[in-house]
């Protein structure tokens, strides 16, 4: 995508923004015991946050497996994000695809309330790592 400096920032404010909106869905859903549901919002609030970071250094995913690849190719490779919050987002990633696609798989509390504060705190690694202009 080929973007005017100022629409590219704009993009990536939208995105840490919708991140940030996300993530604040997870306490309701929590709330409802909706397990599945807060698995994905952790998911979905993880990715705005990588794709913002993406677009801010010119680097392009056409899919989901992509945004996770490029993170590793670009910054885990190179020790600007930490192998476990690597590591984090595929594991939400692939809790995420479950939830979303598996019938059989049931998301419980056990398996989503741990990863709600690494999910804070991979968002805030990848915030930081963004500077607009």
């Amino acid at each position: 995508m080929t973007l005017k400096q100022k629409d590219k920032d704009a993009l990536v404010t939208i995105r840490l923004q919708r991140a940030k909106e996300t993530m604040s869905e997870v306490n309701g859903n929590m709330q409802l015991g909706y397990w599945r549901v807060v698995a994905n919002r952790l998911y979905y609030a993880c990715y705005y946050a990588t794709t913002a970071l993406l677009i801010k250094n010119n680097i392009t995913a056409h899919t989901h497996a992509g945004v996770i690849n490029q993170l590793g190719l670009h910054f885990v490779t190179k020790g600007i994000v930490s192998n476990k919050q690597g590591k984090f987002f595929k594991h939400l990633f692939e809790l995420r695809q479950s939830g979303d696609y598996d019938d059989w798989y049931n998301i419980e509390e056990k398996d989503v309330k741990p990863l709600i504060e690494p999910a804070k705190q991979f968002i805030a690694t990848i915030e930081g790592l963004i500077v607009i202009e």
